[in-house]
């Protein structure tokens, strides 16, 4: 019988070993197991590629606790070890070890304490002593070998022991020698490579992988805890039960740190959720306030998590830890700051404003560019073909989608939130644009929110638009990465580009030129064939242009291996913004001379390809995964000029707005199970100490006190309590304002009448007004808007549903009924409003195909400036949508400026803010033309700008647009009988386009008049019967 079992004994001891080894070691005697070990002494051990510190991108390759090879520590650095007191602890009860140890450790710049008693020391001495012995075992697994071979051989060490003698013996006089042989024996195990990497020992002294990142910032609490599951304040999320048989119990390591909490599965290293501190956090202990014994229940505004200690003092210590250390470094965090924002004040910040998008868009591009670990994308719409720098010059190099994909192979992070539309609602399409960028590479990973019927969020959008890269750097306003966006200051209505239909042969140079620039879209610029990721590859048969409008294109280029700017060096113009000017006869494409940003490129290049080529006022988007394709006719439609603002922050305010990302990416994680998947990590908010170390800066920033303001409530943003910090400061803003108001904005819907329009916006201006009337000082307020909603519809026959319902709330606003600012206005002021305010839009015109064609530029800013030093740039529109916290998503920032220049307001002398000076100087010469140095422009208040110059320059260049186009929305048209006649009377354009052509020359910029009594005789909402009529009210507000 022995025999037999001995020999099964022998054939399986293998197998069993490597199957169940925890077993066999428990069992072990290791009375016996003390001999000498050959460690190294981790001071002696200088890895020459390690760099010393880890880097962030750690965070997504963190493993299993008890795999081998998994770095912790800072590489060649030591880990010192001090035991700073004793606390001896009194019980009714026999305790074997009274005595709790203090030790604080440092390794690098990190420092922390735990707390630990005897029996802890000798539990963990007994623990190293089985994991020497283990190791010695050649177990046939790979793990095992992986981690005997990284146990490297070199002098024997003997191991340190412990102090035999017995706790409760040890008298009070004895403590330092017993506190100086704890912190020999600590340091002798941190020395040692094979014990210091052991998990035992990383428990004990409680750090894992992520405790010495840098970026992290300083190191917090941290230990094995068990959690419960549930606790969400979103309904939904939780167990469908709420007794105690619906909960689980499971083992997490807990991590602490400056601004957030989170907890990770010891087995995989998985992050399994993040907390994050904010105005709600508080800890409790004690059963009476957790439901479990040993309870600690963790709050903020998102969850209430409870984690179950081993004794009361255990829960005691947690709460002591985890509350000093969040005070101690994160205490911007537990406060409501100014507004009511998530966000504090942030001092001696830079930023920097773009009027249009092509600055902008090149500003992006170069920051992705430069990304080093992370690149956070959440648009409202987002179209991955887009070019993000223009003309292009450089094949597709600078296309969205190939600058991701390049930084994804780099080993960027790349994350995108996207809003998901009611499809029947909207044709964004935000499905084509997730599935395009996914994929690109693995390490992109796009969300879409909300679900709209797991949310019940039907009415609601994310209507954020921001780029942050390494939550150093973040670009936020009002643009989004998609088509029809990109402009610049000249608005073009027209861009035939490169598929010009056959003219004449011109100058020698205006032809090379232009066949340079078609050269260097059909080929790249190296001389080598066509690369099969230049667009003509791309389109499928659907996509084939019609050749009898091009000329050239796919016949070899003489000059294909030249970019446009080196031919423009031959003719000795390379240092010239604009190219228009070189050869004037050539340049068909505007009656105007245009001096600005790029130019026209003798009208031969494109800027808008395909679907960026739009006018959604005429046609709405279609077929967006066909991106090359035109979808409207640019020889007959001219394009709509997109008129928009944004801005860039660093610093800490970046990190506020990483922060804001992070929140809405980690609540749509857990809230829709199909990113429950750990191929959707949990995103981590680096620390503030290290958000001044700037890696990367964009050119021209300026230097000022920043504020992140928002609008986020529990659909979007998984908050207990809605957040409407963006309403509250533009009020506040309003109020406190002493000498002007520029706004612009895609919509002006407020005054609130507390049944259909409730925020107070216009309600401000129009007590800011009657207090500057009453107290006789001179107030102007500058209102630009779009002249018709961004709604599809033929404003000829009255402009479809939508249209007019939006028509009609902003004229509410503005002019009609008692409500609106000037019903309230005119009942004290009468007809000096005139005095104080100017309601403005934005129109243009060009030569297309021979004719004259105009065209309303869409304002699509969200812009406030007062007084020449206070800016709010952001995603917010002037409408409850936006501004109520409640409904949709928005993000955006308050500037005030710090450095000033001198200036001029009212005539008086005055110290300007550089950021918002220069903001309103540029916006004023795109809406006004000049320059920004036009010294009309300097003084906004004065009378003499306020009536000669911009309410003169709107109301003539309204009368000669009337005159020459007669344009919709016209003062003429007062009901839809009147609309049928009046565009069916002879247009100057048409009759005599000669005289129109002179008549156009006396517009200065692009500044209307806004018509207060286009249609003012109907009824602009939906009818009872329509589509429109069914969706509640709050659609439109």
């Amino acid at each position: 019988m022995s025999l037999r079992a001995e020999s099964h004994a022998a054939t399986s001891t293998l197998k069993r070993i490597a199957a169940d080894m925890s077993n066999i070691i428990e069992s072990l005697d290791t009375r016996d197991l003390h001999f000498e070990g050959e460690e190294v002494d981790s001071e002696v051990l200088n890895d020459p590629k390690g760099s010393g510190c880890i880097p962030f991108s750690a965070i997504y390759h963190t493993r299993g606790f008890k795999e081998p090879g998994t770095q912790t520590y800072l590489t060649g650095c030591p880990v010192r070890v001090r035991v700073l007191e004793v606390e001896r602890f009194t019980s009714t009860k026999k305790v074997p070890s009274p005595n709790v140890y203090t030790i604080e450790l440092t390794h690098g710049e990190f420092t922390w304490q735990v707390k630990r008693k005897f029996k802890h020391f000798q539990e963990f001495h007994r623990e190293l002593l089985r994991y020497k012995a283990f190791v010695r075992i050649p177990i046939p697994t790979r793990s095992h070998t992986v981690r005997r071979q990284s146990i490297k051989r070199g002098e024997p060490r003997q191991m340190p022991s412990l102090p035999h003698t017995a706790e409760s013996t040890v008298r009070e006089e004895h403590f330092s020698s017993r506190r100086k042989q704890l912190e020999d024996y600590l340091t002798k195990i941190l020395k040692m490579p094979m014990y210091r990497n052991y998990h035992g020992t990383m428990e004990f002294i409680g750090v894992s992988q992520l405790s010495f990142i840098h970026d992290l910032g300083p190191k917090g609490i941290e230990g094995l805890i068990m959690k419960r599951s549930g606790g969400h304040r979103i309904p939904g999320l939780n167990c469908c039960g709420q007794g105690r048989m619906c909960y689980r119990w499971s083992k997490r390591w807990l991590v602490v740190k400056d601004s957030f909490l989170m907890y990770m599965k010891p087995d995989s290293g998985a992050i399994a959720f993040v907390l994050l501190v904010d105005k709600e956090f508080s800890i409790k202990i004690g059963q009476k306030e957790t439901e479990t014994k040993y309870g600690l229940q963790i709050d903020n505004l998102s969850r209430s998590l409870i984690l179950k200690c081993n004794s009361y003092r255990h829960a005691q210590w947690w709460r002591q830890g985890i509350d000093e250390f969040v005070r101690k470094h994160g205490k911007d965090f537990l406060t409501e700051h100014r507004f009511g924002s998530y966000a504090a004040v942030q001092e001696n910040t830079l930023a920097k404003w773009y009027v249009n998008a092509k600055c902008y868009f090149e500003d992006v591009a170069n920051a992705m560019e430069a990304a080093k670990e992370e690149i956070f994308i959440t648009d409202w719409w987002l179209s991955p073909e887009i070019f993000m720098k223009r003309p292009v010059v450089e094949g597709n190099h600078w296309r969205l989608d190939y600058i991701l994909k390049r930084k994804a192979q780099q080993g960027v992070r790349i994350f995108v939130m996207l809003y998901k539309e009611v499809e029947l609602a909207l044709g964004i399409n935000s499905e084509y644009s997730k599935r395009t960028l996914m994929h690109l590479h693995p390490n992109i990973k796009v969300m879409r929110h909300p679900d709209h019927v797991s949310s019940t969020v039907y009415l609601w959008a994310h209507h954020e638009k921001l780029v942050i890269v390494d939550q150093s750097v973040a670009f936020v306003g009002g643009i989004d990465l998609a088509y029809g966006r990109w402009d610049d200051d000249e608005h073009r209505l027209t861009d035939v580009g490169s598929v010009k239909r056959m003219t004449a042969v011109k100058s020698v140079s205006a032809t090379n030129l232009a066949s340079a620039a078609e050269s260097s879209e059909q080929v790249p610029l190296q001389p080598q064939a066509v690369s099969p990721e230049s667009p003509l590859f791309q389109r499928s048969a659907d996509d084939v242009p019609d050749t009898s409008k091009m000329k050239g294109v796919g016949k070899p280029k003489k000059l294909s291996r030249f970019t446009i700017y080196k031919h423009l060096h031959k003719h000795g113009v390379h240092h010239a913004d604009s190219v228009s000017s070189i050869d004037s006869d050539s340049n068909k494409g505007s009656i105007r001379s245009l001096k600005t940003g790029v130019g026209e490129l003798l009208g031969e290049t494109r800027f808008w390809h395909g679907k960026d080529y739009c006018n959604f006022v005429f046609k709405d988007w279609v077929q967006l995964d066909k991106p090359f394709a035109d979808f409207i006719d640019r020889y007959s439609t001219p394009r709509m000029p997109w008129h928009d603002i944004s801005s860039v922050v660093y610093g800490k305010a970046a990190r506020d707005v990483a922060r804001h990302f992070i929140q809405r990416w980690n609540f749509t994680k857990i809230m829709k199970p199909k990113y429950r998947s750990l191929s959707y990590p949990f995103l981590l908010p680096k620390s503030q100490q290290t958000a001044n170390e700037l890696k990367y800066q964009v050119p021209e920033a300026v230097r000022a006190t920043v504020q992140v303001i928002r609008s986020a409530a529990d659909w979007s943003a998984g908050i207990k309590y809605h957040e409407e910090s963006i309403h509250n400061a533009y009020v506040s803003v309003i109020e406190n304002s002493k000498h002007y108001i520029y706004i612009e904005n895609q919509f002006f819907i407020s005054c609130a009448d507390d049944k259909v329009v409730w925020n107070k916006i216009g309600d401000a201006i129009a007590q800011r007004i009657l207090k500057a009337y009453r107290e006789n000082k001179r107030f102007r307020v500058y209102v630009v808007i779009p002249l018709l909603p961004g709604f599809e519809g033929d404003i000829s026959t009255g402009g479809g549903n939508a249209l007019q319902a939006i028509m009609h709330f902003n004229y509410r606003t503005m002019c009609r009924g008692e409500n609106s600012i000037l019903g309230q206005l005119k009942g004290e002021v009468g007809d000096k409003w005139i005095n104080y305010i100017s309601f403005c839009g934005l129109r243009t015109y060009a030569e297309l195909e021979g004719k004259l064609v105009t065209e309303l530029i869409y304002v699509h800013s969200k812009l406030l400036i007062a007084d020449d030093n206070t800016v709010i740039i952001g995603s917010a529109n002037i409408n409850d949508r936006s501004m109520l916290g409640k409904r949709d998503s928005e993000i955006a920032i308050i500037v005030q400026d710090t450095e000033t220049i001198p200036s001029v307001m009212d005539g008086e002398d005055y110290s300007a803010g550089k950021f918002a000076k220069s903001l309103r100087l540029r916006c004023f010469r795109v809406v006004l033309g000049g320059s920004d140095l036009s010294p009309e422009h300097q003084d906004p208040v004065c009378d003499k700008f306020f009536k000669e110059v911009w309410i003169s320059t709107a109301a003539r260049n309204a009368t000669i647009f009337d005159k020459v186009f007669r344009c919709l929305p016209s003062d003429q048209v007062n009901n839809l009988t009147q609309l049928r006649d009046f565009i069916n009377k002879p247009k100057l354009a048409n009759d005599d386009p000669a005289k129109a052509a002179e008549e156009l020359k006396k517009i200065r910029g692009f500044l209307v008049q806004f018509p207060f009594r286009f249609l003012e005789e109907e009824y602009l909402l939906p009818s009872v019967g329509t589509k429109e009529s069914m969706v509640p009210m709050e659609v439109w507000t």
